[in-house]
């Protein structure tokens, strides 16, 4: 017994190394310069809980941040997940290039954000993009929209983009759970007589329950620390328009110095995206029951 516990810990332990030296002390460090008014070279001054407050009380940028990336997470839970599961549920019936469609939809997935950002840029560019071509071609008059320049539009066009590169990341995973799931269920559902849609609804999606939680809490994190797409689409501009909690983070942290309030904000990314974790989790807890007793 002792030789395979001695097994396991030598096995565990690089991994073990890793976590503790890139991510649990950085947030332990975090969480630490939070708590002080510091600019990374001078004195460090405790104000306790004082740039929290700031974040909710003196800084609109933060607020305007933080409800940006609600609207992010939003979307890729009612837009992104759903399409995602639809794909998913096409190809694991077994359609003509099944494999083809599948490399497809998860080629966006491993093609760099930096990529995938200087792409979109040229797809909203006012004078050469390829949106207003299109809608030039379609209504027939010169259409020149500045999409990522115009405060109004500039964060729903990186909304559109971030949505679109993960698609194929939750549908491959779908896609895995509903292949695990045993045919035996839906031969019992044809022999009553059930539709494929009525399978899909009583059979497919309850017992897909996990991976679904699984898929939102990805969604759901990745949304809330969102940086890299947004950073290179617009920097978080016009006028702080498209910032995110990440980007007005980094700003904070390496443009202006404000390390105190820049690691504040990073710490309350952390705890925001713990939050949201847990409340998923006990949403589909009564869910997950049920797909296992099926």
């Amino acid at each position: 017994m002792l030789g395979k516990k001695s097994h396991i810990a030598i096995f565990v332990l690089p991994a073990l190394l890793l976590f503790v030296t890139f991510g649990l002390i950085p947030l332990v460090t975090s969480g630490i310069y939070s708590l002080f008014e510091y600019d990374g070279i001078g004195t460090m001054n405790f104000i306790g809980f004082g740039n929290y407050v700031r974040m909710f009380t003196e800084d609109p940028n933060f607020i305007r941040a933080v409800l940006n990336s609600l609207l992010l997470t939003g979307a890729s839970l009612f837009i992104q997940l759903p399409i995602s599961l639809a794909l998913a549920m096409l190809l694991a019936k077994g359609v003509k290039g099944e494999k083809y469609f599948r490399t497809i939809y998860f080629i966006p997935v491993v093609i760099s954000s930096m990529v995938i950002g200087q792409l979109w840029i040229k797809i909203f560019h006012s004078e050469y993009g390829l949106l207003n071509m299109l809608i030039t071609t379609v209504t027939g008059q010169t259409f020149d929209y500045s999409w990522l320049s115009n405060p109004n539009t500039a964060f729903l066009s990186t909304v559109v983009p971030a949505v679109w590169q993960y698609i194929g990341y939750h549908m491959l995973i779908f896609y895995a759970g509903i292949k695990s799931i045993s045919k035996d269920y839906y031969e019992a559902a044809m022999i009553d007589g059930a539709s494929k849609w009525q399978t899909n609804v009583k059979i497919t999606i309850p017992l897909l329950a996990p991976v679904i939680k699984t898929c939102s809490i990805f969604a759901i994190t990745g949304s809330l620390r969102a940086f890299d797409l947004i950073y290179v689409m617009t920097g978080g501009g016009p006028n702080n328009a498209s910032h995110v909690p990440a980007t007005l983070m980094y700003n904070n942290l390496f443009r202006r110095g404000l390390y105190g309030y820049g690691s504040a904000q990073a710490f309350f990314i952390v705890i925001e995206c713990l939050v949201f974790s847990y409340i998923v989790t006990k949403l589909f807890k009564k869910a997950e029951e049920n797909a296992s007793v099926l």
